[in-house]
């Protein structure tokens, strides 16, 4: 599985959330890639994020509005998506202004990680180790626990 993460605002390199990305995204058998954008105005992060997302990917919007899942009930998806011929996954994080309606109109699932406003480099890192908990789930690793 491919994952891309396209985010508005740049990690800084040697950052603790830097760290926490890189280290879920090592771990993870799935290829992570992660493509950035300075903070713009609304109308041109929603085109850098529409732009870069790849054909055929299956797209989750990272949004408030969006439905706030369980790990699991996320790896389900993520393992639907696979078994039905899906071999790439695209994230879109937004700018402080969230998403505009024709982005999240992509969305094959809008998700939130709750109603927390968390910076958007934690939101990352905590993406990442989602994505890394995903894919143990479906591969049955003893990683998550319920």
């Amino acid at each position: 599985m491919k994952i891309l993460i396209l985010a508005i605002g740049k990690c800084k390199k040697n950052s603790p959330e830097a760290q926490l990305i890189a280290e879920y995204v090592k771990r993870s058998d799935w290829k992570v890639e992660i493509k950035e954008k300075d903070n713009a105005s609304q109308e041109e992060e929603a085109r850098f994020l529409q732009e870069n997302i790849p054909h055929g990917a299956k797209v989750v919007v990272l949004d408030e509005r969006g439905e706030n899942m369980k790990s699991t009930a996320l790896a389900a998806k993520f393992e639907n998506w696979m078994l039905n011929g899906c071999s790439e996954i695209c994230f879109l994080i937004g700018g402080a202004d969230g998403h505009l309606p024709s982005t999240r109109e992509k969305a094959d699932l809008l998700l939130s990680f709750g109603k927390l406003t968390l910076p958007h480099m934690l939101m990352r890192a905590v993406l990442c180790e989602q994505i890394y908990r995903a894919q143990t789930i479906i591969a049955h690793h003893p990683y998550h626990r319920e």
